[in-house]
């Protein structure tokens, strides 16, 4: 195993979680928790393929997919924000209906034959680094790329812009930025869309970047959830999350490659092993996710985390407090 292909790897698989981990935080950072990002990720996967095959132009199908996912984030929108029903169980049906919805429209997908890729490409002189070089800038797809400028430029937007600084307000006291003229209402359908367009962005990567030429139900393999789970560890920090995202990618990598040599061992029946030992690495991203997703259900712990303060709170305007 060559930990400089898995950390190549991990950086590529990488960018689709961190597509949807920076879209969470954006919407968590307006106050609106969407569990339904899995549910996003699988209809802009399915809505690239598709578009991709009908145009022969990967550009155009990552457009759809951000599109339809920003559309089907709507529907949780309008939900949670006009009609201040319960986020999580309206985000749990996004993912349902989502998940629905693709295997419906892209029935027959996976048989469509081979499609055009997102270009890649190394960058001159940076890929000259030493391990830094062949890791970050050698051969990788655009989208990945695209996902290093995204991180800094999301950090500095919630930090030290002026619309960042009205994000923020939304989320930690949204009577407080109603009061100051800020529409609270309006910039929550914005993030929440900005949200839905990343996690199709990140679905789009899946199926013309990381694993080209492919859809079915199982093209995201829970990686929504993980973004969800990556979205506390990162502390709703974008820098934070890409860097969670790149090690969550590398670690998916690793379990692929070292299931392979355990046949080596003599055991009497290395299949059987080699199967159950694998199953049981797969297991370890998501339980961790879980584990993170308890933690974080608590108020306490979310307050010490850096969650925002109106997080999951539906806001009525007049209503005094948060």
């Amino acid at each position: 195993m060559d930990p400089i292909v898995i950390l190549q790897a991990g950086v590529a698989s990488g960018t689709v979680l961190l597509f949807a981990t920076l879209g969470e935080v954006l919407a968590e950072r307006s106050g609106v928790l969407n569990l339904g990002v899995e549910g996003m990720m699988l209809i802009g996967a399915m809505a690239a393929f598709s578009t991709t095959i009908a145009t022969g132009n990967p550009w155009i199908g990552v457009l759809a997919a951000m599109i339809v996912a920003g559309l089907l984030s709507q529907i949780h929108a309008f939900i949670v924000i006009t009609l201040q029903a319960d986020q999580v169980v309206s985000g749990l049906a996004l993912t349902l209906v989502g998940a629905g919805i693709s295997l419906v429209l892209g029935e027959g997908l996976s048989k469509a034959g081979t499609v055009s890729l997102m270009p890649s490409f190394s960058i001159p002189l940076l890929a000259l680094i030493p391990i830094l070089g062949p890791i970050f800038f050698t051969n990788q797809s655009v989208l990945v790329y695209i996902g290093y400028l995204m991180t800094p430029l999301a950090w500095y937007y919630i930090n030290h812009t002026r619309p960042g600084l009205h994000l923020r307000a939304v989320g930690e006291y949204p009577s407080a930025a109603d009061a100051l003229g800020i529409n609270v209402f309006r910039l929550r359908y914005a993030y929440v869309f900005v949200g839905g367009m990343l996690a199709g962005l990140g679905g789009a990567a899946i199926s013309l970047a990381v694993a080209p030429g492919w859809f079915s139900e199982l093209t995201t393999g829970g990686q929504g959830w993980i973004a969800v789970g990556l979205v506390i560890f990162a502390q709703w920090n974008p820098i934070r999350a890409a860097i969670g995202s790149y090690a969550f990618g590398a670690l998916r990598r690793l379990i692929l490659d070292i299931q392979g040599p355990l046949t080596l061992f003599g055991f009497d029946n290395p299949f059987y092993y080699n199967a159950y030992l694998g199953f049981f690495l797969q297991m370890i991203p998501y339980a961790f996710t879980v584990i993170v997703l308890v933690i974080g259900s608590r108020e306490s712990i979310r307050k010490r985390l850096g969650a925002p303060a109106a997080l999951g709170v539906p806001y009525i305007r007049g209503e005094r407090g948060k």
